[in-house]
C-alpha cells in the first residue's frame, strides 16, 4: 500500500501580508503627490490663448488676435505687481533689490509655461527672498513681494491643473511655513504664514469649485447631447417599426389576394390548357413563397405584445370621420378636394391619411383653438397635401402642450419612404403648415383603376 504526502510549500520570504485600508489609502496618496508635483514638474506646458466669443465674435480679426492674449497679459500684469510690491518693500537698493523683485516676477511669469514647476520655483525664491532681504515681523517666512508672488503662482497653477494639485500645493506650502516658522523664526514676534495660509485656502477652494461646476457643467451637456441623439434615433426606429408593421399588413394582404386568384383562376376558364394551369400554379407558388419571407423578414418587427388590427388600413376616404373626432375635440377644421378623385395605391392612401392625422393632432396640441383647413389635390403624377392651422387665439383657455418632435419625423419617414416632398414651418401669421407631395406612378393609378 503507497501512502501519497502532501507538502506544502512557502515562497521565499514567507507569504505577502493583506495590506491594511489606511496603508493602501497613504500609498495612493504619495503616488498622487508624485504624479502631480514631481512627475515632470517642469514640463512644457504653455498657456493656451482663449477663444473670442460674444461681441468679439463679430469684430476685426486683430481685434479677436488680442482678446486672445487676455490671460497672459493679466498674468504678467500680476507679475508686475508683485515685483512693484517687492521693490517698494525692500529696505535695500542697488542689485538685493533687484534681485528680490526678479524673484518674484520669475515664477508668475513661469506659470505661463511651466506651471507646476513655477510652484517650485516660488517656494525656492521664497526662501532665498527671506534670507536676502533680513525680513522681520510679519514679514517672515514671506516677503511682500513673495506673499503676493506666492499667492498668482498658486492660483494661476490651480485654475491650469486640477483640485488634487491644489491641494497638495496647500500642504506643501503649509508644511514650508511651519518648518520656517518653528526652525528658523527665531526674534520674529509674529508671522504671515497664517495670512498666507487663510488667503490660499480661499482662493484654492475657491478654484476648485469653479473646476468643479465647470466638469459639472460639461459631463451634463455631454449628457444632453448623447441623451438627445438617442432619442432622436429611438424615435426614428419606432416610426420606422410602426411603417414597417402597417407596410406589412398591406403587402401581405395584397401578396395573399394574388395567391387566392392565382389558385382560383383555372376553374374560371373551361377546359383550361395545361401551360394556363402551369403558369397560374407558378404564380401561386411565387407568391406564397414572397408571402412567406415577406412575413419573415417584416415580422421581426413586431412587438411580442402587438396584434394586427382587425379593421381595414384607414385611406383617405375616411378623412371625414376623422376631419369630425377633431371637430369633438374642440378644432374648427375643415376640408378642399381638388382634381378629381381616384382611387390611389393603398400604401399612398394610407400615409396621406397619417400625415393628416398628424398634422391635426399636432394643431390640437400646439395652437389649441385655432382653425384648420385639410387641402388635398389630385393632381397628374401624385398626390398634393396642405394642412394649414392658424394661430392659437389670446382667449384660448389651454396653453399649447409641448412635444417631443417625433409627428414631423413620422411624416418625414413617410414621405421619405414614397420618395415625396415635404416643408413644414411656421406662417406669417403665427400658425403652422405642412406641405406634402406623393408621386403616383400613371401605371400604378391604371391598374387601382
Amino acid at each position: 500500500m503507497t501512502e501519497t504526502t502532501h507538502t506544502q510549500t512557502t515562497p521565499a520570504g514567507g507569504a505577502e501580508r493583506p495590506r491594511s485600508p489606511e496603508f493602501r489609502l497613504a500609498a495612493d496618496a504619495l503616488r498622487g503627490l508624485r504624479q502631480d508635483l514631481f512627475h515632470d514638474a517642469f514640463a512644457y506646458r504653455p498657456l493656451p490663448r482663449v477663444r473670442a466669443r460674444g461681441g468679439l465674435a463679430g469684430r476685426s480679426g486683430r481685434v479677436r488676435e488680442y482678446a486672445a492674449w487676455t490671460p497672459h497679459v493679466l498674468v504678467t500684469g500680476l507679475g508686475a505687481l508683485a515685483m512693484l510690491v517687492a521693490l517698494a518693500s525692500t529696505s535695500d537698493s542697488g542689485l538685493p533689490s533687484l534681485l528680490c523683485a526678479l524673484l518674484a516676477l520669475g515664477p508668475v511669469l513661469l506659470t505661463l509655461a511651466r506651471p507646476v514647476g513655477a510652484f517650485w520655483f516660488s517656494l525656492a525664491a521664497t526662501m532665498v527672498t527671506s534670507v536676502m532681504s533680513g525680513a522681520t515681523g510679519f514679514d517672515w517666512p514671506w516677503s511682500p513681494g513673495s506673499f503676493v508672488s506666492h499667492l498668482v503662482v498658486l492660483t494661476v497653477v490651480a485654475i491650469r491643473t486640477r483640485p488634487r494639485t491644489a491641494a497638495w500645493m496647500w500642504v506643501l506650502t503649509a508644511a514650508y511655513g511651519f518648518v520656517a516658522e518653528t526652525g528658523f523664526g527665531w526674534g520674529h514676534f509674529d508671522t504671515d504664514v497664517g495670512p498666507m495660509l487663510i488667503l490660499s485656502a480661499m482662493i484654492l477652494l475657491a478654484v476648485t469649485v469653479r473646476h468643479i461646476r465647470r466638469e459639472a457643467q460639461q459631463e451634463v451637456s455631454a449628457q444632453q447631447t448623447v441623451t438627445a441623439a438617442e432619442r432622436s434615433r429611438r424615435t426614428l426606429l419606432e416610426e420606422r417599426t410602426t411603417i414597417a408593421r402597417e407596410l406589412h399588413d398591406v403587402v401581405a394582404h395584397h401578396m395573399s389576394v394574388v395567391a387566392i386568384q392565382a389558385e382560383a383562376a383555372p376553374y374560371r376558364v373551361e377546359n383550361p390548357p395545361p401551360e394556363l394551369e402551369k403558369a397560374f400554379a407558378t404564380i401561386r407558388e411565387n407568391a406564397v413563397a414572397a408571402l412567406a419571407e415577406l412575413r419573415r423578414v417584416l415580422g421581426v418587427v413586431r412587438a411580442e405584445d402587438y396584434e394586427a388590427p382587425d379593421a381595414p388600413q384607414p385611406t383617405l376616404a375616411d378623412l371625414d370621420g376623422l376631419l369630425a373626432n377633431v371637430r369633438e375635440a374642440g378644432l374648427a377644421a375643415e376640408k378642399a378636394v381638388t382634381g378629381a378623385v381616384r382611387e390611389l395605391p393603398q400604401g399612398v392612401e394610407l400615409s396621406a391619411y397619417r400625415i393628416v392625422q398628424e398634422a391635426l393632432s399636432n394643431t390640437l396640441r400646439h395652437a389649441p383653438g385655432a382653425g384648420a383647413r385639410v387641402e388635398i389635390a389630385y393632381v397628374l403624377g401624385g398626390l398634393g397635401l396642405r394642412v394649414v392651422n392658424g394661430p392659437p387665439p389670446a382667449e384660448a383657455l389651454l396653453g399649447p402642450s409641448p412635444g417631443a418632435g417625433h409627428g414631423i419625423t413620422g411624416m418625414r419617414e413617410r414621405v421619405t419612404m414614397l420618395n415625396g416632398e415635404m416643408t413644414a414651418g411656421p406662417t406669417a401669421d403665427g400658425g403652422y403648415e405642412v406641405t406634402v407631395f406623393l408621386p403616383v406612378a400613371a401605371a400604378a393609378i391604371e391598374d387601382r383603376a
